[in-house]
């Protein structure tokens, strides 16, 4: 089962409703669900919340280290509880999925992302789980044939078209979730991948 879920993004008041913090939004969902409060853990590089799943213990972690750091917060909560990589779900923002689209995989590539380059370096392996939400690129939404920075793209906020999907995406992700937490991965993929 699942031991810790981490959402990805960026800390501070001016980056909450950045695309990049798609992750961050989607741990704050669940730990609402599961009425558990997300707590300041300087030795984890982050806030932490802990949750009960099925009796055993959850947590959940938005590094507090900035995405391209991400790996140091969630390399010090693995050693720490001994987890091993596939206990691991990652949530991140996905710039090849359209906003409304949620894929789960084990492994892979990076796609470029930082905050997973970075958790792989720390794990020493890309074995682990990630939960992509679609953020769209900026080659797709940019007008007039000038195409916006990617960082720039990630580091704005939706449109409200957009921001409705993606949280649409979050909603059918967090139904998933216990088939997904139960060992049902097949399931959850093909529940979540035949949404959008």
């Amino acid at each position: 089962m699942t031991k810790l879920i981490v959402g990805l993004g960026n800390p501070g008041d001016e980056h909450e409703e950045d695309r990049h913090n798609a992750g961050f939004w989607f741990v704050d969902a669940l730990a609402k669900q599961l009425n558990a409060r997300f707590e300041s853990e300087k030795r984890f590089h982050g806030k932490v919340a802990k949750a009960k799943w099925e009796g055993e213990d959850l947590f959940l972690l938005k590094p507090s280290t900035y995405m391209n750091l991400s790996g140091q917060a969630v390399g010090a909560l693995y050693r720490f509880h001994k987890l091993t990589p596939v206990d691991i779900l990652v949530v991140q923002d996905e710039l090849d999925l359209k906003p409304g689209t949620a894929r789960i995989k084990l492994g892979g590539g990076t796609g470029g992302h930082n905050g997973l380059k970075d958790i792989q370096a720390h794990l020493g392996t890309p074995d682990y789980w990630r939960l992509r939400l679609g953020i769209g690129h900026p080659r797709d939404v940019a007008g007039e044939g000038r195409v916006m920075d990617v960082a720039d793209y990630v580091l704005r906020r939706p449109q409200l078209a957009e921001q409705k999907l993606i949280d649409s995406s979050i909603e059918n992700s967090l139904q998933i979730l216990p088939l997904f937490m139960k060992g049902d991965t097949q399931t959850a993929m093909l529940e979540l991948h035949s949404k959008g």
